[in-house]
């Protein structure tokens, strides 16, 4: 097998972070080319071995934590990957996270030393193994998180506008939410904060920004809040 410089067991423990970003009003998807064979140089989600002495959790976080340089990101566990033969290599099963980062400069410039690049997510390049199949399921467990919970914290400056909040979920569901609905559906769930600070980029009216109250337990979780015809 190709990894047994790296293990000597039949069976190989890896995880996989599916690293999404916001920025331009895109979200997109963190990815590196591969350092090891098979399928050295190739386009590929960000991972790693499980290390005899950590979790999954602690691997999974340990590898964003390198990449990104951050020690608090918001990461969520996807599913478990464990077909024999979905990796070339070897007998690999994989748990994926998907993380949600705010991109900006700084974390930019330690990202490029990896090698890694920012994708919008309706352009990315063909991806190795079953990393596209990755990608479908943490995009579908991100939308049901946002289904059921404001989401737009990690990915979002600390103050926005609600029109620059509805055109991320926008991107996230692939469709366009009612302004009006939306705004009165954001409002309902009171987890908001209207400042005294206003966008005058977008209208000679201006737009207030709101930010995330702290404590968020308000959060009404018992039944999705969104649903694409709002």
């Amino acid at each position: 097998m190709l990894y047994d410089q790296f293990h000597k067991t039949r069976r190989y423990f890896a995880v996989d972070c599916v690293i999404f970003g916001y920025q331009g009003e895109q979200l997109k998807l963190l990815l590196f080319k591969r350092k090891l064979e098979p399928a050295k140089g190739q386009w590929s989600l960000i991972g790693g071995w499980v290390k005899e002495d950590e979790s999954t959790e602690g691997a999974a976080h340990r590898v964003l934590q390198v990449t990104t340089g951050l020690k608090d990101i918001y990461q969520e566990q996807v599913y478990t990957f464990s077909h024999p033969s979905r990796d070339p290599g070897g007998n690999v099963v994989t748990v994926a996270y998907y993380a949600l980062i705010n991109i900006d400069e700084k974390i930019n410039e330690l990202i490029e030393q990896h090698g890694a690049q920012w994708f919008p997510l309706n352009t990315l390049p063909q991806l190795i193994f079953d990393h596209s199949e990755i990608v479908e399921k943490a995009l579908d467990k991100l939308r049901f998180k946002a289904t059921y919970e404001l989401i737009g914290k990690q990915l979002l400056a600390e103050k926005f506008t609600l029109s620059q909040l509805r055109r991320l979920y926008n991107e996230i569901f692939q469709t366009d939410f009612d302004p009006g609905n939306f705004r009165k559906k954001v409002m309902s769930l009171k987890v908001l904060e209207k400042t005294n600070e206003k966008d005058m980029s977008e209208s000679r009216k201006g737009a207030f920004y709101f930010k995330f109250i702290e404590e968020d337990e308000t959060q009404e979780k018992s039944g999705p809040i969104f649903k694409r015809s709002i």
